[in-house]
């Protein structure tokens, strides 16, 4: 038989050897043969084949693990799965779509042109759940703040208490002028050194994940860092304007899982980050009329789907049935964990 080394076999199926040993180390992609010596990798001039259509579905941006799926289907499953995950695709780029123009209207805003005041209209409520013996969570929601905070290990609850309670001043003092994200990020900084004198002892691993916005009067300045979540609800969609800082959110995002297993991933709740540990995500979002935010720990996102979060969000009439309903839904499906909601309208309010 003839042997293809891994740089011809590179050239021939238009895969990088650093993919190819990659998909060696998934079982997605072997080599025929390995010098028991060198190491060296060999292929088959058969897996050319095989090679190909990882690589064009790889083009279509599909995860490692449902190409490895496809893979082993024969050719009429395999495209039936290929046009079921195509079909997804569109679904999400249409909301990608919206997404996008959302934010070339916040890079692209003026000054407004019209004397139109808004304001936020808010509720928060953190529960325990049907499960956990005490609550680790903080909520919190203000006229100019909302809040939300997941402690952890066993000083978590005074570690979430003390994060929230230190940003508490940004919703009643006069916003100076100037950068806000500066703001935020001096407060932030405040937050952690109360996080760390209430969480004690630096082995016991206690901390806390905090996402936070900011009410500016026309604009919200989020912080984020950890497994909490914020959404915007505009026109009918929810878009997560936060991302994960955990283990499966890395996986999924190198495409080493999808995000269906991912739901049942042991180690669905290690963060990488949280309070303290680096630096927290900042940024701006330009607001209008109507839009809806949600502040959540991973208490309901972890057993309420987003498309229920949706409904249910846009279903509240006020802000406060919103959360009501919301906590109740995560308590319904087992409430395994503590549940925070925070969520805020933005309003029109006479000048």
């Amino acid at each position: 038989m003839e042997w293809l080394t891994i740089g011809a076999f590179s050239k021939a199926c238009r895969l990088s050897p650093k993919a190819l040993r990659l998909y060696d180390e998934l079982d997605l992609l072997r080599p025929a043969r390995v010098d028991p010596n060198t190491g060296y990798r060999y292929y088959a001039a058969g897996q050319l084949e095989q090679a190909r259509l990882v690589a064009w579905l790889r083009r279509l941006g599909m995860p490692l693990a449902r190409i490895r799926e496809v893979c082993a289907l024969g050719p009429s499953a395999a495209a039936e799965e290929i046009r079921a995950y195509w079909t997804r695709v569109e679904a999400e780029t249409a909301q990608r779509r919206d997404l996008a123009e959302f934010l070339i209207d916040h890079m692209t805003a003026g000054p407004r042109k019209d004397p139109t005041m808004l304001e936020l209209r808010h509720s928060a409520h953190s529960d325990p759940g049907r499960v956990r013996p005490r609550n680790q969570d903080t909520a919190y929601a203000g006229s100019r703040l909302l809040a939300v905070a997941d402690g952890f290990g066993p000083r978590g609850a005074p570690a979430s208490s003390a994060a929230v309670e230190a940003l508490r001043f940004l919703d009643t003092e006069e916003l100076p002028a100037g950068n806000v994200l500066n703001l935020l990020d001096e407060a932030v900084r405040g937050a952690t050194e109360a996080v760390q004198d209430a969480a004690g002892d630096p082995a016991q691993d206690a901390g806390t994940t905090l996402t936070a916005l900011l009410w500016t009067g026309s604009r919200l300045a989020l912080v984020h860092i950890g497994d909490s979540r914020a959404y915007l609800l505009r026109d009918g969609g929810l878009f997560r304007i936060t991302d994960d800082h955990t283990l499966v959110q890395s996986l999924i995002d190198e495409g080493r899982l999808t995000p269906e297993e991912a739901d049942s991933h042991p180690q669905r709740s290690l963060l990488l980050k949280a309070l303290g540990t680096t630096a927290p995500d900042l940024r701006l979002h330009e607001t209008r009329p109507g839009d809806r935010y949600l502040l959540c720990s991973d208490g309901l996102t972890s057993v309420v789907p987003e498309a229920r979060i949706r409904r249910l969000l846009a279903s509240g009439p006020d802000p406060d049935e919103a959360v009501r309903t919301l906590i109740a839904a995560a308590n319904d499906a087992g409430g395994p964990d503590n549940v925070s909601c925070a969520v805020a309208d933005v309003v029109e309010t006479a000048t």
